[in-house]
């Protein structure tokens, strides 16, 4: 077994229920690797939802929370709100995201709670069988949409930026590398992290959105298809042509949710001790 997995996976839950030639299995040794070289596995807390890519964290040997589906995000903020000192880190969906967490994905982005989101796009709801979602382009037949979807898709990247992430990036399994070395910068930054990764579902998207199951098409489409450009005002362009922008797209600093409620209840106690109530 590759080194990263004797030393973290959950090796009684093996082998992976991930399908062949599925995207998941790499972004788990991409985030390993990443965990390994800055040797912070102790600190770590993970949630996920429901979901093929939910999956993801349930093989790692450290502390995770399986919930609902679209509710991962809100677990990862108790956890961090009770544990301030834990690099909290939620894996989901596109569509366990953007469907029916994507309000709580709004609002963790705008508290700019220090956590990372990591979504894994595959442009539609795989697990479930197929069916259109938030994030299947605009004419693409599913199981749900047979005549072709008529509803534009959804922005991951976008939304966060939109919302007040402090750090987003978008990469595809193609780019090991460059996701490995974002991880680190997501679990070393004090606020909100969105990441969102491209996917190869060789079963699901490539059999109804690019005409072919074969893994080794499915991962050549992303090679040829995802375009790094970090300018924000060029994504148009790239877009028009069928191709996805990818890159870090945003990193600054804000100040963070839960080192603010730290002070504000300081300044309570303090006034308190005083004779106060503010």
């Amino acid at each position: 077994m590759n080194p990263l997995g004797e030393k973290y996976l959950r090796k009684d839950f093996l082998p992976f229920l991930f399908c062949p030639g599925c995207g998941d299995g790499m972004i788990v040794q991409a985030f390993l690797q990443a965990v390994d070289d800055l040797g912070c596995v102790d600190d770590l807390a993970l949630t996920a939802g429901i979901g093929c890519s939910a999956w993801i964290g349930v093989y790692m040997h450290v502390d995770i929370l399986k919930v609902l589906h679209g509710r991962a995000i809100p677990a990862a903020i108790g956890i961090k709100a009770t544990n301030p000192s834990r690099k909290v880190v939620t894996f989901t969906g596109d569509g366990d995201c953007l469907a029916i967490g994507g309000n709580h994905l709004l609002h963790a982005a705008r508290r700019n709670i220090d956590m990372t989101v990591v979504m894994v796009n595959n442009q539609i709801y795989a697990m479930t069988g197929g069916q259109v979602a938030p994030s299947t382009a605009v004419g693409s037949k599913t199981q749900t949409t047979p005549y072709g979807n008529l509803e534009r898709q959804l922005n991951g990247c976008k939304v966060a930026i939109a919302a007040g992430a402090t750090m987003v990036s978008r990469w595809s399994t193609a780019h090991p590398k460059q996701l490995i070395k974002t991880f680190k910068k997501a679990l070393n930054h004090k606020g909100f992290s969105f990441i969102e990764i491209m996917s190869q579902c060789p079963v699901q998207t490539g059999r109804y959105l690019l005409g072919s199951g074969s893994p080794q098409f499915n991962f050549q489409w992303l090679k040829d298809h995802c375009m790094k450009e970090e300018d924000p005002s060029k994504w148009a362009e790239i877009e028009a042509q069928g191709n996805i922008p990818v890159g870090d797209f945003l990193q600054v600093e804000q100040p963070e949710f839960m080192a603010e409620v730290a002070r504000m209840n300081q300044r309570v106690k303090e006034a308190q001790a005083k004779g106060g109530d503010r």
